[in-house]
């Protein structure tokens, strides 16, 4: 299976989300990440690293492992994948635009599912109150979630 990261800065009750400029994903509002590269990562850890680097130019200082999902795409297997998310609340530089990525910071009442994967209204919550997830996610068409499971499997608070 596809192995891939999604990293999430958090600070002062906001998320630093960005618009995916190409790609998978594009237009829509989403954290950072990509696919897990051999011939370039160590780990699952240094691709979440590099990727957000790559991505929005800042130096993850610390990030902790906050949950595991298991997407699979009904009409298009090539997509399924485990992504593995992580939680910045420490890192240098200032977050900025890529050819790939647009960041904005939004307070946590104001985030923009709407213009999001349709999976995150079930997840997100979770992980902004501090909780560790593990999810599997079955999509179908126009990316519609056809089926979901959640599990909560700790908390940092």
């Amino acid at each position: 299976m596809k192995q891939t990261t999604l990293c999430l800065l958090i600070k002062d009750n906001k998320i630093l989300l960005a618009m995916k400029k190409r790609g998978f994903g594009v237009g829509r509002w989403n954290g950072y990440g990509g696919k897990f590269e051999p011939e370039k990562d160590k780990n699952i850890l240094d691709a979440a690293i590099r990727e957000t680097k790559e991505e929005i130019g800042v130096d993850v200082k610390n990030m902790e492992k906050f949950g595991l999902f298991r997407f699979r795409f009904d009409k298009k297997k090539e997509w399924n994948q485990d992504v593995h998310l992580f939680v910045v609340r420490d890192w240098a530089g200032e977050p900025s635009e890529s050819e790939e990525m647009l960041p904005k910071w939004f307070l946590f009442k104001e985030i923009p599912y709407e213009n999001m994967w349709p999976d995150d209204k079930h997840w997100l919550p979770h992980v902004l109150k501090g909780e560790k997830v593990e999810a599997d996610f079955l999509f179908g068409e126009g990316d519609k979630v056809l089926n979901h499971k959640i599990k909560i499997v700790g908390s940092w608070l």
